[in-house]
């Protein structure tokens, strides 16, 4: 191995459903301190990334989408207000995004996925705990449903 550089690690199905059981569990209590901690400029702009989703979900934008994605990811994390929560997510939805890019022309339906992200974003800005972490559940079920659609490509 060189002693320079960085080292990329494989992309595999198995090791991102390993990756998608600890941000199942992660996810939904982030979800859930959000919507229970979010400050009133964190909530109005989890409204208006919900209603980019909408229309994500209208025009399948899928660039749009990612970048609205990215915000949203940060942002939910960072509205937990526990900073060891959000160190972890931050890896985590790095290595998903990573996975998704390499992997949603073949089998994504960014419709679907921006309603799902849309749902979780409204949830949490509504401060409504249990809707927070029910959205969150249906979001995971689809990204793991398109995880494993992917060894079928």
């Amino acid at each position: 191995m060189p002693r320079r550089g960085i080292v990329v690690s494989e992309i595999n199905v198995t090791r991102q459903l390993r990756l998608l059981e600890v941000r199942r569990a992660l996810e939904t209590l982030v979800a859930r301190t959000a919507a229970r901690r979010a400050t009133e400029a964190e909530r109005s702009r989890l409204a208006e990334l919900a209603a980019i989703f909408e229309q994500c979900a209208k025009t399948r934008d899928d660039v749009t989408f990612m970048r609205a994605d990215r915000e949203f990811n940060s942002l939910a994390s960072a509205a937990c207000h526990n900073e060891f929560a959000l160190g972890a997510m931050g890896l985590i939805h790095s290595l998903s995004r990573r996975f998704y890019f390499t992997h949603h022309k073949q089998v994504g339906d960014t419709a679907l996925t921006a309603r799902m992200h849309a749902e979780m974003a409204r949830a949490i800005a509504s401060g409504n705990e249990e809707k927070a972490a029910k959205a969150t559940e249906k979001l995971l079920d689809v990204i793991e449903k398109f995880t494993r659609d992917t060894t079928h490509v």
